[in-house]
């Protein structure tokens, strides 16, 4: 019961702790899109993220989502608190030294490699994203140690302060945006992400005094526990280098395309990872430990329910999601954007973006479940080769269909790379966890496919009947278009009889 309280409470607590961060994302976009809009300035913002993300990702990322949480929980498990927390020290200073050696390299060539990302940029935007990369190189340095700590508090069951670190980081942006974009003009974002990653890892160090970790200055080559967590990585950063070079091709390929192209395949993502997070991220990082628990200890039946149990919700929640970003996508975007410099024509481009993007939402969910369902196995193998296919299919994708659809087509070769990678990876994971009740998940999506277009039903019908003339939706009005097709789809998933909404008011109700 101690067990079924501590993953509700963590549910729980991501949940809300995800849509704040993602609230306070769409604050932040919404004041870059009234202070930038969607031009030539804004394509090199978003451009100059590439090669800082990527040193996280690759380093920091492989160490925290598949190699570092297994690994120090079967040490708090088996081996007790001491050995747990030298694995942890050392981790955490390889980490990052490898982010900080890897930065250093990057600022130095930065002026050779930045404008090869931007092929087809003119050269003052080359060189416009070049300096802002090189500024915003120092935050993989915190993310990375940040990202860490998040792994060792995530695996201690802690996950308040993780939750608030998005937030803080958010803020951060939007202030400098607010308050030095008279000054430093588009360089005043790169100011606030970097002091955002620094805020970032502060807010979670005072977690680390309160479970009284015991650090150490090592780097621990002989530790077991740490070749473990490199033989983990290994395939790991190649399969997160994979990703990455998908979103480097996406920009390399943007940069062909007329200029805020870029910048509107962002917002929409933005908008995308809205859903995404606040579904399909939290309930996926608040059910991994306890996956991992369940798999050090064999008990390979329970980990099939969690995995099924967390497919079902997500499924749940992100199907009707995908059905309403579809339908109400071009409101949406000017209700949450429009506004400044970011006018209607960058509400259609953006929307345009959304429309192919959404697709795909239910598939990026699953997916966030399931390759931890496969790191929870120890197994980093699979979903690598599987993501590094993923990116194929999406650049052959790509080229054939950004001609025809332009940057809407970048959006959706990447659903479609997505979605077959999602459907692959419960194929596979299946096998390995025969409890995996892919009949009852089935029976699950059937009921949620009916309510999603019950509930689409309604919301064409309430906009032929009451916006039908052509007119833009006001704020109110499409807040109550999206409130009306909610009610539409809970009321027919009860009627239906549906399980996820009993399971979770039971998580709720196991949390209190």
């Amino acid at each position: 019961m101690l067990a079924k309280q501590n993953l509700s409470l963590a549910a729980i607590i991501l949940v809300v702790g995800f849509v704040g961060s993602r609230l306070l994302g769409l604050v932040r976009n919404m004041v870059i899109g009234g202070v930038f809009g969607t031009g030539p300035e804004l394509d090199a913002y978003f451009a100059a993220f590439r090669i800082p993300d990527f040193l996280f990702q690759v380093i920091a990322g492989a160490a925290l989502g598949s190699a570092f949480i297994p690994v120090f929980t079967t040490y708090l498990t088996k081996e007790g608190l001491e050995e747990s927390w030298k694995l942890a020290s050392a981790v955490l200073n390889l980490v990052g030294l490898a982010t900080l050696a890897a930065s250093i390299v990057a600022l130095l060539a930065a002026p050779w490699i930045v404008p090869l990302t931007v092929p087809f940029f003119p050269s003052e935007s080359q060189q416009l994203t070049t300096g802002l990369t090189v500024v915003m190189l120092v935050s993989p340095v915190f993310f990375s140690v940040s990202g860490i700590v998040t792994g060792i508090l995530n695996g201690r069951h802690h996950f308040l302060l993780p939750a608030l670190a998005p937030l803080v980081y958010n803020g951060s942006i939007i202030a400098a945006a607010v308050g030095l974009s008279a000054s430093l003009g588009i360089y005043s974002l790169a100011v606030g992400v970097v002091a955002g990653a620094l805020l970032h890892l502060m807010v979670q160090v005072p977690g680390l005094w309160q479970g009284r970790m015991a650090y150490r200055w090592l780097l621990g080559f002989s530790h077991q526990g740490v070749r473990e967590v490199g033989r983990l990585m290994a395939p790991r950063v190649l399969g997160l280098a994979a990703v990455q070079v998908n979103f480097l091709i996406t920009t390399i390929l943007a940069s062909a395309l007329p200029s805020g192209s870029l910048a509107a395949l962002s917002y929409a993502w933005a908008v995308m990872m809205m859903p995404l997070g606040v579904f399909g991220m939290s309930i996926s990082t608040a059910v991994f430990p306890t996956m991992a628990e369940q798999a050090a200890v064999e008990s390979y039946d329970n980990l099939g329910r969690t995995l099924t149990s967390s497919l079902r919700l997500v499924l749940f929640f992100t199907i009707p999601a995908s059905a309403g970003l579809i339908l109400l996508r071009e409101p949406l975007v000017a209700l949450l954007f429009e506004r400044g410099l970011f006018d209607s024509f960058s509400t259609r481009a953006t929307s345009w973006a959304l429309l192919f993007y959404s697709v795909g939402l239910f598939a990026h969910a699953m997916i966030e479940v399931l390759t931890r369902g496969f790191y929870a196995l120890h197994d980093t193998r699979t979903p690598v080769g599987l993501a590094a296919a993923s990116v194929l299919v999406n650049v052959v994708l790509s080229l054939a269909l950004m001609r025809p659809l332009g940057h809407g087509g970048l959006a959706l070769s990447l659903s479609v790379a997505t979605i077959l990678e999602a459907v692959v990876l419960f194929s596979l994971l299946h096998r390995h966890v025969p409890s995996l009740g892919h009949r009852t998940l089935l029976n699950s999506l059937g009921r949620v496919c009916v309510a999603t277009g019950l509930m689409a039903v309604a919301v064409v019908l309430m906009y032929r009947v009451g916006f039908g003339a052509g007119g833009s939706w006001p704020a109110l009005e499409t807040l109550a278009v999206v409130a009306l097709g909610a009610v539409v789809f809970l009321l027919t998933t009860l009627v239906l009889g549906s399980d996820e909404a009993a399971m979770l008011k039971r998580w709720l109700l196991a949390g209190r």
